[in-house]
């Protein structure tokens, strides 16, 4: 199997592809703290993604698990950065549906790993 082929990965992909064509619109000051922290989460996750790809199934559960909460901290970064105006309301629309569709792939994954 292909690890780039899989959807969940190909969908977080995408979200850091969006997220960095965003990156030009947001503030010096904003780029260096809140900007680059979410950015190192979203490569987290797909760091992740990727190793639990390679994994074995008892192994992966606690792999996923992490990029879930790393998830669940993009999530709250991404509305912070909307509320304190890094990015207008539309990029925050953009950025929410991807981070949703991960989640709710990732939370697929999750149950499909813990049920066999």
């Amino acid at each position: 199997m292909d690890e780039f082929d899989i959807p969940i990965f190909k969908k977080a992909y995408e979200l850091y592809k969006k997220f960095y064509t965003f990156r030009s619109t947001v503030s010096k000051q904003d780029r260096f703290t809140i900007w680059q922290r979410c950015e190192g989460i979203i490569l987290d996750i797909l760091e992740g993604l990727l190793s639990a790809s390679q994994l074995s199934r008892c192994d992966k559960l606690p792999i996923l698990e992490k990029v879930s909460l790393k998830l669940n901290f993009l999530r709250v970064f991404v509305r912070l950065m909307k509320e304190v105006k890094t990015i207008d309301n539309k990029k925050y629309v953009l950025l929410q549906e991807d981070v949703d569709e991960v989640g709710k792939m990732l939370g697929g994954w999750i149950k499909s790993t813990r049920e066999r």
